[in-house]
């Protein structure tokens, strides 16, 4: 099978990357990025060839799938080409910056008969995984409450350019978490009350987000989005939840597998994640419901959930005010 990556503005390019050459008969034939002298980098750090537009690329007779890892705003546009193109693709978080490019790639895909998966590899962190297990089992009951969590570091560039990213630190770690509860709940949003602001960095956007959640069942969830993490914190950031049942609690971190590494070389310490790699599981997966012809893992209408909730935030920061859907 062969896969092409389109755009490495997003960083988890380069995992993704160096996770699908692990797999057994899958080929990264190419990268496509408009930026010359980033793609070429990109491709001679990676041992990718390099293509100057998206087109040549997705137009690419032998290429079987694509891996979206452009700016938030191109997403749509470029899902919508490799559909007509007839490859299935993968696309980065958030789905989309709008309701209605989200439901357009969903129908666009379907209509072209091509999968299309969402990059929520958060699903596969053993710890989650391991976390859904134990809800589905009903051992802490049914679920009233989760506290959730996704720190990070303020990424920069296109990121905080609200018209390349839709927005800031909400748009971009809410999509996670709020994915997650979905995931778990299997309910959809009733309710959400928000609150940002630019506690911490002089941007144009939010740096920090706060989101109260009410889903259909009843489940309460509040969610932490900021970017709080200082440049010398160890990771990136992080994703824990709190999930509270009727017969007990189940705390869960989903980065918890790591050690800590102290060298010379790097200006701090560090957190070095050990056990399966969450990236190469979800290309694992992707790849194989391709050959399997099997249902996405991770389909478009979940992403447009996670979206959902994180615009349903802006509004209600807009208008201080709970709002529904």
């Amino acid at each position: 099978m062969k896969l092409a990556i389109l755009g490495c503005e997003h960083m988890h390019a380069a995992s993704y990357v160096v996770e699908g050459k692990k797999l057994p008969g899958v080929e990264i034939v190419g990268i496509a990025e408009p930026d010359r002298l980033r793609g070429i980098n990109f491709a001679q750090n990676f041992g990718v060839k390099y293509y100057e537009t998206y087109e040549e690329l997705i137009n690419r007779a032998d290429v079987d799938a694509v891996v979206i890892c452009s700016s938030n705003i191109k997403h749509a546009n470029l899902t919508v080409a490799a559909a007509r193109a007839k490859k299935h693709v993968i696309v980065e978080k958030p789905i989309a910056t709008t309701i209605e490019d989200a439901e357009m790639m969903i129908e666009e895909c379907k209509k072209n008969n091509v999968k299309l998966m969402v990059a929520l590899p958060v699903r596969y962190a053993p710890p989650i995984a391991r976390a859904k297990q134990v809800v589905e089992s009903g051992r802490i009951g049914d679920i009233v409450a989760i506290n959730g969590t996704n720190h990070g570091s303020m990424p920069g560039g296109w990121f905080t350019k609200k018209e390349l990213s839709g927005g800031g630190a909400i748009i971009d770690h809410t999509i996670h978490v709020a994915d997650l509860m979905h995931w778990m709940l299997k309910c959809d949003i009733k309710e959400v009350f928000a609150k940002s602001g630019n506690l911490i960095h002089d941007l144009e956007v939010e740096d920090t987000g706060l989101l109260f959640m009410e889903f259909e069942n009843g489940t309460y969830a509040t969610l932490d989005t900021s970017w709080n993490r200082p440049e010398s914190f160890p990771t990136w950031g992080d994703v824990t939840m709190e999930i509270i049942g009727t017969k007990g609690t189940l705390n869960v971190d989903a980065f918890a597998q790591h050690g800590n590494l102290y060298s010379n070389n790097n200006n701090s310490s560090k957190h070095v994640g050990w056990g399966d790699d969450m990236n190469y599981l979800m290309i694992r997966d992707f790849v194989n419901c391709i050959r399997e012809d099997k249902p996405s893992p991770v389909p478009g209408e979940d992403g447009l959930f996670a979206l959902k909730v994180a615009l349903m935030a802006y509004d209600s920061v807009d208008k201080n005010e709970a709002v529904r859907w």
